[in-house]
């Protein structure tokens, strides 16, 4: 992925030909859990325009999406969304917030 066109690459990370694992892999380099990982496998790279739930731990759901070809996993409350993390580190830094939220 790294060696195609800018363009061509941004264009099937959030098309029908990958799915959402081939993305969350390419953006973040690391393998989540087996049940994340089940989850992201049976969605199209196409959910991630609206993101897909990775996780849930107590009341926090995760999120992961693609905004403006950058990964983005967002922490929510179910109802709302509470905190965003953008980059390499996100998924690293959502889930450190929802094992262990500040309130």
């Amino acid at each position: 992925m790294d060696l195609l066109d800018a363009g061509v690459r941004n264009e099937l990370l959030v098309s029908d030909i990958l799915n959402s694992y081939q993305a969350f892999y390419y953006y973040f380099r690391t393998c989540p859990d087996g049940l994340v990982c089940e989850k992201l496998e049976l969605e199209p790279a196409s959910s991630l325009i609206q993101g897909v739930k990775i996780d849930e731990i107590e009341l926090l759901e995760l999120f992961f999406s693609v905004k403006s070809h950058e990964a983005v996993i967002t922490v929510s409350d179910g109802e709302k969304a509470l905190v965003s993390f953008r980059g390499k580190k996100a998924y690293a830094d959502g889930l450190k917030y929802i094992e262990n939220p500040p309130y």
